[in-house]
Formats: C-alpha cells, sequence, structure tokens
C-alpha cells in the first residue's frame, strides 16, 4: 500500500498529462468541499436570520476575530503546503512527515495562545468592533462558545495543507463534508430545540458549528497515523521541536502570517466603518458577504491546485511546467470567476432572499452583489497567482500586495466614500472593487516577472 501510494506521489509530477486535467483533478474535491461549506453558511444564515437582524449582526461582528484567528492558522499551513509539496516532488516522503509532524506541534502552541486571550476578553472585542448595547451579550456568548472547536480547527488546518501538498484533496473533502453536514443538523436541532434538545438560538449554532469542528479533527488527526495515507505523520519523538524544520516552514509561513494579520486588521476595521451605517445597513452587508461566499469556492479550490502544482514541479526540477500549471489554471478561474460575475449582476435578489424577507436588507443586499459582480475576474487572479506564488515559496509579495491593498484600498476608500463622499454602503462595496483589483494586478505581475523560480525553501 505504501508503494503504490510513493507512486502516486511521483505520478503527479511524471506522468504526460495535460496541466489542465491535472489541475481540474485537483481542483474538484476542492471546489466541492468548499461549496458544500458555502451551502452551509447559506442554510446557517438562513436560521440564523429567523432570530432577527440583531442575531446576524452579532454572528457577523463575531466572526471578524474568528477570521483573524482561522487566518493565523491557515497562513502557518501555508509553509507546511509548500515545503510537503517540494519535498513530494523530490521523492523525500520521509521529510513530507517530519513537516508535517512539526506543524501540528506549532499549531498547537499557538492556537492554545489565542484561545485563551479570546475567551478572557470576548466581551471587550465585541464591543470594540462596534457592536451596539443589544448586540453585545448575543456576540460575546456565541464567540466564547466557538473557541473550544478552534484548537481542532487549527488541526485540521495543517492536517488538510500537508495532504494537498502531497496531492490529496480528496480526504480534506471528505471529512470537511461530514463537518459541514453535521454543523447543519446541529444547527436544526440546538437553534430551535428539536427533538428534545434545548432552544438555545445563537448559542445553539456556535455549539453545533464547535462540536463538528472537533470531530473533524480528530478524524483527520487519527487519519495521517495511518501507514495507508498518502503523508503519514513522524511518530517518533512527536513532541520535540525540531527547530531547524520550524524554521523553514515559519520562513514561509511567517510573511503569510503578517499577509492574515494586516489584512483582518484591516477588515475588523472595515466592519467598525460599516456597522456605523446602523443595524439594518449592516445586516444586509454581512448577508451580501454570505451570499458572495459561493464565488470563492471555485477561485479557492483552482488556487489550490496550483499551489500544490507549483511546489511539486519546482521539487522535481521542472520551473517550466510550474508555470505552465499556474498559467492554465488562471484561464479556468477566468471563464468560471466570469460566470459568477453573471449571477451576480442577474438574480443578486434570488439569493439574498434565500436569508431574509426583510425589503430593505433585501434592496441593499442585492445592489451589493451588482457592484462586487465587477470584482470577480479580479479576485480569482488574486487567489491563483498568489496560490502560485505561495507555492513557490514567495509568500512575501503576497504580503506586500494585500497590506497595501486591504488598509488603502478597501479600508481607506471606504472611509472615504462612506464619510467624506456620503455614499453609504454603495460605498462600502466600491472600495472593495478597488481592493481586488490592486492585489489581483500585483500578484499577476510579479508572477510574470518570475522570481519565485530561484526561491530556496
Amino acid at each position: 500500500m505504501m508503494q503504490s501510494n510513493q507512486k502516486l506521489k511521483r505520478e503527479m509530477i511524471t506522468r504526460k498529462e495535460s496541466a489542465k486535467k491535472i489541475i481540474l483533478k485537483l481542483a474538484w474535491p476542492v471546489i466541492a468541499e468548499q461549496s458544500l461549506a458555502t451551502i452551509t453558511q447559506i442554510v446557517d444564515m438562513m436560521m440564523v436570520g429567523r432570530l432577527g437582524p440583531a442575531a446576524i449582526t452579532a454572528i457577523g461582528l463575531s466572526i471578524q476575530p474568528l477570521l483573524l484567528a482561522q487566518a493565523l492558522g491557515a497562513s502557518l499551513s501555508v509553509g507546511t503546503t509548500a515545503l510537503v509539496a517540494r519535498f513530494i516532488g523530490a521523492g523525500e516522503e520521509g521529510e513530507a512527515g517530519r513537516v508535517l509532524q512539526q506543524s501540528l506541534l506549532a499549531s498547537f502552541i499557538v492556537s492554545g495562545f489565542i484561545l485563551a486571550i479570546y475567551y478572557i476578553f470576548a466581551e471587550n472585542i465585541i464591543t470594540l468592533i462596534g457592536a451596539e448595547t443589544e448586540v453585545i451579550p448575543l456576540g460575546t456568548s456565541y464567540l466564547r462558545l466557538l473557541i473550544p472547536g478552534l484548537f481542532f480547527m487549527f488541526m485540521g488546518f495543517m492536517i488538510s495543507a500537508a495532504l494537498r501538498g502531497a496531492g490529496d484533496t480528496r480526504t480534506p473533502m471528505k471529512v470537511n463534508i461530514l463537518v459541514n453536514v453535521l454543523n447543519v443538523i446541529g444547527n436544526y436541532i440546538l437553534i430551535f430545540g428539536h427533538f428534545g434538545a434545548p432552544r438555545l438560538g445563537l448559542d445553539g449554532a456556535a455549539v453545533a458549528t464547535t462540536l463538528a469542528r472537533t470531530i473533524g479533527g480528530f478524524i483527520l488527526f487519527v487519519y495521517v497515523f495511518r501507514e495507508s495515507a498518502i503523508i503519514t505523520i513522524v511518530r517518533k519523538n512527536f513532541f520535540k521541536p525540531d527547530l531547524p524544520l520550524i524554521k523553514r516552514v515559519l520562513k514561509i509561513g511567517l510573511p503569510a502570517t503578517m499577509e492574515q494579520l494586516v489584512m483582518r486588521a484591516a477588515q475588523i476595521l472595515y466592519v467598525r466603518v460599516v456597522a456605523g451605517l446602523g443595524t439594518v445597513a449592516y445586516a444586509a452587508h454581512q448577508i451580501a458577504i454570505n451570499a458572495e461566499s459561493i464565488s470563492y469556492m471555485p477561485g479557492f479550490g483552482i488556487a489550490v491546485a496550483a499551489t500544490t502544482l507549483v511546489g511539486q514541479n519546482l521539487g522535481a526540477e521542472q520551473p517550466e511546467r510550474a508555470e505552465e500549471s499556474a498559467y492554465e489554471s488562471w484561464k479556468i478561474g477566468a471563464l468560471i470567476m466570469g460566470f459568477m460575475a453573471l449571477i451576480f449582476l442577474l438574480i443578486p435578489e434570488f439569493l439574498i432572499r434565500l436569508y431574509s424577507d426583510d425589503p430593505q436588507i433585501i434592496r441593499l443586499g442585492a445592489r451589493n452583489l451588482r457592484i462586487v459582480a465587477f470584482a470577480q475576474i479580479q479576485m480569482g487572479t488574486q487567489f491563483i497567482f498568489a496560490g502560485a506564488l505561495r507555492g513557490a515559496g514567495d509568500t512575501r509579495s503576497v504580503f506586500y500586495s494585500t497590506a497595501v491593498s486591504s488598509w488603502i484600498g478597501r479600508l481607506g476608500m471606504a472611509y472615504l466614500f462612506i464619510h467624506i463622499l456620503n455614499w453609504g454602503l454603495v460605498g462600502a462595496w466600491l472600495a472593495m472593487v478597488v481592493d481586488w483589483t490592486m492585489r489581483g494586478s500585483y500578484v499577476y505581475l510579479r508572477f510574470r516577472q518570475g522570481y519565485w523560480k530561484q526561491i530556496k525553501v
């Protein structure tokens, strides 16, 4: 079984198969996984939406610090994916397993620190973001109940990153599908009190999410201890730090972490600016954000394929094939994201009605989606070329582009459009278009320069 797995690992590089076919083979499980996750988010928001605008706003504001924590976990996993892909491409499977081991050890430390801070200061965080008085207790309780599941979510990030770097996108898909299904079932039971369970309202949504994430992280952890896995964790000296190897992971991951910190900080301030428009306006904003997330799934899936293929091909010393993979990924992504733009232009009201029947929220949310339709191709460009650069280990350039665009393009323009030009919620969404356009343009130009081919990880 181990020999067949090693053959599969090398096959990703050596077989004479079109780049397009390999990209789709890697991307479709991620797209399927993201699709179900998005459907789950839609169903979750539909359920919570029945609890009223205050509940929607509480989730929207609580999500911001959670997104920051998730971003830290995901960014640390960037180094894991890049190094695993390089080692797999070079045929060094044992070293790939050591990368996973050390990445998990680092994630345990980081997640424990974040969880403690969030739990202690939950109310202060929700207040700082700009919650109104009626929203603060709802958001505080929701945030605290989600915190235990973040430990297992971090674990899942690292393991999924390693599996994807090795070319296995199906296992994370299967586990995350299970997590999302459990989350929806748990929401139905605990939010509304079905099947004899207590009616917990918004707290029920948090408890369901925590339970689902815990189960998913545990399953992935057990899976990578099996010899039949495409990448097997090194068990010897599991809790002993390997500082040189951790340093290599962090060399790639730290710029990605800084990228996420800077971006999320800008987004939290951006949310504060938008929240100042009132509860109804922010509810329409949050629902439109949730509906827009259906466009992330194809872009993210293809970006994962680009990351894996660029990393593996560089490990196999085939930079030309790495470049071909990235450009083919972008072509596929541009077509799909263009199609998503048409959906947002033509039927935005239908999407918003899935969440709310409030006429004002429907009108404002639909207008938001029509605006962001003009950013879809730029968004796909950013996802895919940023993914390609990360696969090569060039996370610094992605950090620079995100820092400038999120603070100037999104936050700066939002302040200008909302408070100086008085464009209201329209200004907030126009700022998003500016942000994605800046980011997509930079990473595309950076990739074309080709410096990423000489990076040593």
